[in-house]
């Protein structure tokens, strides 16, 4: 499993956009499209489309 990197503030944005806690996620990955998040403590993932 990748680890998971801190957001930038323009994702943390879209992130709020969805109503989540942008401290509690980890970006994985980072598409034009879609942003793949990893929740910190659960391990959950979600996609996000841009």
């Amino acid at each position: 499993m990748k680890h998971g990197k801190n957001p930038t503030r323009k994702q943390k944005m879209f992130i709020k956009k969805n109503r989540l806690n942008p401290e509690n996620w980890l970006i994985v990955k980072d598409c034009s499209e879609c942003f793949e998040i990893v929740h910190r403590l659960t391990g959950n993932r979600r996609k996000i489309k841009v």
